[in-house]
This record gives C-alpha cells, sequence and structure tokens, in this order.
C-alpha cells in the first residue's frame, strides 16, 4: 500500500464524532443497561445490524427492546486518546478545524467541556438535518467558509461519512476504528482520499506538511 499524503489545496479539516473523535463504549454499554438487557447482547445486535448494511438502530427491535429516550452524555474521558493532538495539529497548521456529526442535543456543549476547542461544533440536531443528507455537507461548507473541495471530512462510516461527502464534492479520509469501520460492507467504489489507522497519523500528515 503506498504511503498516505494529504490532498493537496486543504484549507480545513472537518470530524465525525463517535468512533473518531469519541469511543462509543460507554454510551451504548449505559444505554444497553437501562434498557435491561446487556451490552454484550447488544453490541452483538448491532453488530449483526451494521454488517447487513441495515440501520443500527434496528438493533433494537433485533434483541426485543426499547431504547431509552435520554441519550448519555459525552464526558472528557470518552475522547480517544488521539483526538484533542490531532485537533491541535490541524489548528496549528493555520487549517479551519471544525467538528460535525451525527449527535443528540447537547453534544456540542458537552464536547466544549471535555476539551475540544475547534472553530465549529456543530450536530445534526441543533442544524435540523443529518447524515449522509447533502444538505447536511452543504451546510459544512459553510461553517468552512470555503468551497467544499477545500474542505477534508474524517469519519469512521462508509455511508455517512466517505460517500457522502465525497459526493458532496469533499475530499475524504476513512478512519479504520469502530464497528462501523470493521463490518460495514465495503463496495469497489469506496474510495477515501485517505484511509488512516489512527488520527496520529493523520496529525503526523499534517505537522510533515502532507508527507507520511
Amino acid at each position: 500500500m503506498p504511503a498516505p499524503t494529504l490532498p493537496p489545496d486543504l484549507h480545513a479539516v472537518v470530524f465525525d464524532v463517535g468512533e473518531t473523535l469519541v469511543d462509543e463504549s460507554r454510551a451504548w454499554a449505559d444505554l444497553a443497561r437501562a434498557a435491561g438487557t446487556t451490552p454484550f447482547t447488544l453490541m452483538a445486535a448491532i453488530g449483526a445490524t451494521i454488517s447487513q448494511g441495515r440501520d443500527h438502530r434496528d438493533a433494537w427491535r433485533l434483541i426485543g427492546r426499547t431504547p431509552p429516550a435520554a441519550a448519555p452524555d459525552i464526558r472528557a474521558d470518552d475522547l480517544y486518546d488521539d483526538a484533542l493532538a490531532c485537533l491541535a495539529a490541524v489548528r496549528h497548521a493555520g487549517m479551519v478545524v471544525g467538528v460535525a456529526g451525527n449527535q443528540p442535543a447537547g453534544a456540542e456543549e458537552a464536547l466544549r467541556s471535555a476539551g475540544v476547542h475547534v472553530d465549529f461544533v456543530a450536530t445534526s440536531t441543533t442544524w435540523g438535518v443529518a447524515k449522509p443528507s447533502a444538505a447536511f455537507f452543504e451546510r459544512v461548507a459553510a461553517a468552512c467558509r470555503v468551497p467544499a473541495h477545500h474542505v477534508l471530512y474524517v469519519g469512521d462510516r462508509l455511508d455517512n461519512d466517505v460517500r457522502a461527502a465525497r459526493a458532496a464534492g469533499m475530499r475524504t479520509a476513512w478512519l479504520r476504528r469502530g464497528p462501523w469501520a470493521h463490518v460495514q460492507p465495503r463496495t469497489a467504489e469506496d474510495h477515501a482520499d485517505l484511509e488512516l489507522s489512527s488520527l496520529d497519523v493523520l496529525a503526523r500528515l499534517v505537522r510533515d506538511g502532507g508527507r507520511r
């Protein structure tokens, strides 16, 4: 596999939230217990739905449980170890840094309280539009104040992140971690500009001016 390089002429980098910046293991475990099942059972059901190309929310129906109404908060210890350093590296390089994902109300404040300091934090709930809608990525580009092709969108999902951002004219980075990155069906057309094993790789590329 050739050494990764940054796409040219980037002016902004925008990050997804779940399994990109935030490890959602605790949140899903808390939801499972609140619904009266075990984390192992819920995780297995989520994996099954993802691997079949279905909406992961079908997992609740699969195990015969009603999802809790309230979503768990994001805490500082939920952030992946490489998250804040990568955000800082992109900011230090002089690019616009944003966070935008499908998240419930309160996620923006929770992320900032957890130490996420970027140019903007936005969620589907606040914007009233969710990924993979083209309108979501139009909002991302507008928040960055640059044309879409100058934006690198970083996420773990092929459907909501790589395919949708590319369709909107953005450059894409696929982060290979979390359940979607490992079990979601991949097609021959699923090509990201970058494939990352961690955000440390992206931070290093940014610091080195795009070279590995």
